[in-house]
């Protein structure tokens, strides 16, 4: 989707339009961040297991030197790896979405869920790539677009950086 600059100059708005209370906007902007991060984090959860779920189909059919390159130790720990992450990302974006349900304030769980996520969301889709070989490359298979998609969820409702802020500035606090 496009993104435009809105502006508004000199416009009042009564009192009675108003959303939450005077001088509380910033915080209601960082709540609903929260909340999209945890969405992202979902999001990056569900690219990450499409490409795991084709992967381990792949790699049971595609044949290499007389047998299926799932038999193969490589592939497999790097399945297990996948597996592994995909796991830990997944308690965490529970995790955080149950403090949302429970919790007042859940920023650290949110950007915590939306950091691992993201990150596994690229590192599983980057090996998808390397098991699928040439193949993953090519725009014709599914995990190149998965690839391309999970980039993306390191970047909006925060980068990983601004994430980290996140995490480390409330630790620290």
């Amino acid at each position: 989707s496009a993104t435009k600059e809105l502006v508004f100059d000199k416009v009042k708005v009564p009192k009675e339009n108003m959303l939450g209370r005077a001088n509380q906007g910033f915080r209601i902007a960082m709540q609903t961040l929260d909340g999209g991060r945890i969405g992202i984090a979902a999001q990056a959860l569900g690219l990450a297991e499409g490409a795991f779920n084709r992967t381990v189909e792949y790699v049971k059919q595609r044949k290499q030197f007389g047998r299926a390159i799932a038999q193969f130790q490589n592939t497999q720990f790097k399945i297990a790896e996948m597996a592994t992450k995909l796991e830990a990302a997944r308690l965490l974006v529970y995790k955080a979405a149950k403090a949302k349900e429970t919790q007042k304030v859940y920023t650290q769980e949110a950007a915590m869920a939306k950091l691992f996520a993201s990150r596994v969301a690229v590192e599983v889709t980057d090996m998808a790539i390397q098991l699928h070989g040439g193949y993953g490359y090519i725009r014709d298979y599914a995990v190149e677009r998965l690839a391309r998609d999970a980039k993306i969820t390191e970047i909006y409702e925060g980068t990983s950086e601004v994430q980290k802020m996140v995490i480390g500035g409330g630790i620290l606090r």
